[in-house]
C-alpha cells in the first residue's frame, strides 16, 4: 500500500529545484518503505544507505557517501538521488550536510538528496538551525484506521486494541507474540535509540516507568504529583515534565495541555496522557482483546484512548489537540484549526460530568460533537478526517 506522501516526495524529486527532502516520523510508520517505493517508481540511479549500524562519531561516513553521489551524478547528468536513513545517529550530521550541500551549490553540482530520521528529535538536533532554507519536510504520522483497514482488513475494534503499526499487524492472531514484538522491537528500540542515544537522560529507568504508567492512563488526566506517587521515585515534577517532553518527541506518549482560549496555555496544569498509537497502551495489558471487549468499563477506556490517537495522528496537518476541565466538568478533546475550535466528547459508558455546556458558554466553539452513546458511533468517528468536523 502506498501512502499519499509517496506522491508528494515523488513530485518534489522531479522538480528542477534541488532542496533537500527530509522524511521524518516515528519508528515503524513506513519512512524507509515510502522512500524505497519512490526510488523504484522513479527508476533513477541512486544510493540508499542507513546510518543505523554506523558509529555515531563517524562523521566521515556521510562525506564518503556524498562523494560517491557526486561521482555517480556526474555520469547521470544530475538525475541521481542520495538517500540516507537514520541520519540523526551521526553526531553533527546537520553541519556536515550543510557544508557539503553549500559546496555543491557554489560549484553548480546538483543531485537530489533525501534524508530520513526520527521526527521531532531530528528537528531539535539541528535541522531547523543548520539547514534553514535548504530543505523541505515530509512528516509521516502514525497510520490511521482507514489505512490499517485497507492494508490489513482491520475492524475498528482491532484498531482500538492492536493499534496501527503495520509491522505488528501480522502478529495479532498470537497476542503474546504481538505484545512482545511491540514492547521489544518498537517501544524499547524507540526509547533506547531515539531518546537515550540522542539526549542526556540521568534516570533512564524513571523515563521507562513514566512511559508505562502514562500509557496505562492514556486518555486520562493525571497530575504530576499523582504520577510521582505511582512511580515511587525521588524524581521531581520538572524531571517528569522533561521526560514526558522527550517521549512526545519520539511520538510515543504526550501530555495534552488544558485549553485556555486566547491566553497562554497553562503549563502547570495536569496533563492528559495520550499515546500516539493504541498498541502502545494495550501491549502492556495482561488481558486479551476478547476479554477487554467483554468488560464495558475497560473497553470504554480503550475506545477513548483510540479516539485520542486518531485525532493526534493529524497534528502534522495543523490540527492542535488539547482538553478542557474546570472543577469536575470536563470536555475530552478540543481541536483547534485555522483559528477555529471544536469540542469532542467521548461517551463510553463511564460516569463523568459533561463540561460541554460550560465550555460552550466560555469559549463559543465553532462546533461540538459527541461520539459514542447518543452521538456519532466511535467506529464511524475514527474514519473521519478532522477537517470534515469543521
Amino acid at each position: 500500500m502506498q501512502r499519499v506522501d509517496n506522491q508528494t516526495l515523488k513530485k518534489r524529486l522531479q522538480e528542477p529545484n534541488s532542496l533537500i527532502q527530509v522524511v521524518v516520523g516515528a519508528r515503524q510508520v513506513g519512512k524507509s518503505t515510502l522512500v524505497r517505493q519512490v526510488l523504484d517508481d522513479l527508476a533513477w540511479p541512486h544510493i540508499y544507505e542507513t546510518a543505523d549500524a554506523i558509529p555515531a562519531s563517524d562523521q566521515g561516513w556521510i562525506e564518503q557517501n556524498w562523494n560517491r553521489a557526486r561521482v555517480e551524478s556526474s555520469k547521470n547528468k544530475g538525475t541521481f538521488i542520495l538517500a540516507i536513513d537514520e541520519i540523526q545517529k551521526i553526531h553533527q550530521w546537520s553541519e556536515t550536510i550543510k557544508r557539503l550541500y553549500d559546496e555543491d551549490r557554489i560549484n553548480k553540482r546538483t543531485f537530489r538528496v533525501v534524508l530520513l530520521g526520527s521526527s521531532k528529535l531530528m528537528i531539535q538536533q539541528g535541522l531547523t538551525e543548520s539547514l534553514a532554507g535548504r530543505f523541505e519536510l515530509i512528516r509521516l504520522s502514525h497510520w490511521k484506521y482507514h489505512e490499517m483497514r485497507e492494508a490489513f482488513g482491520f475492524t475498528p475494534e482491532q484498531y482500538a486494541w492492536f493499534g496501527a503499526y503495520p509491522g505488528a499487524a501480522g502478529f495479532i492472531s498470537e497476542e503474546e507474540r504481538w505484545k512482545s514484538y511491540v514492547r521489544d522491537s518498537l517501544i524499547e528500540t524507540a526509547i533506547s535509540k531515539d531518546i537515550l542515544m540522542l539526549t542526556r537522560v540521568d534516570k533512564p529507568a524513571l523515563l521507562r516507568r513514566l512511559f508505562e504508567t502514562g500509557s496505562h492512563y492514556s486518555g486520562q488526566i493525571l497530575s504530576y504529583t499523582k504520577i510521582m506517587g505511582q512511580l515511587q521515585d525521588a524524581g521531581n515534577t520538572t524531571t517528569l515534565a522533561h521526560y514526558l517532553h522527550l517521549l512526545d518527541h519520539a511520538e510515543l506518549l504526550c501530555g495534552l495541555e488544558k485549553y485556555a482560549g486566547g491566553e497562554a496555555r497553562k503549563k502547570a496544569s495536569s496533563p492528559k496522557f495520550q499515546t500516539y498509537n493504541a498498541a502502545l497502551v494495550n501491549s502492556f495489558d495482561a488481558g486479551t482483546f476478547q476479554q477487554a471487549m467483554s468488560n464495558p468499563v475497560k473497553w470504554g477506556r480503550v475506545v477513548e484512548s483510540a479516539v485520542g490517537a486518531h485525532l493526534l495522528a493529524y497534528q502534522h496537518e495543523g490540527f492542535e489537540l488539547s482538553y478542557w476541565r474546570e472543577g469536575d466538568y470536563e470536555v475530552d478533546y478540543i481541536i483547534k484549526h485555522q483559528n477555529k475550535i471544536i469540542a469532542v466528547e467521548v461517551k463510553t459508558g463511564k460516569e463523568k460530568r459533561s463540561g460541554m455546556n460550560k465550555f460552550i458558554a466560555a469559549f463559543s466553539p465553532h462546533r461540538t460533537y459527541q461520539t459514542g452513546q447518543g452521538g456519532i458511533p466511535w467506529q464511524e468517528f475514527i474514519q473521519l478526517h478532522p477537517e470534515e468536523l469543521f
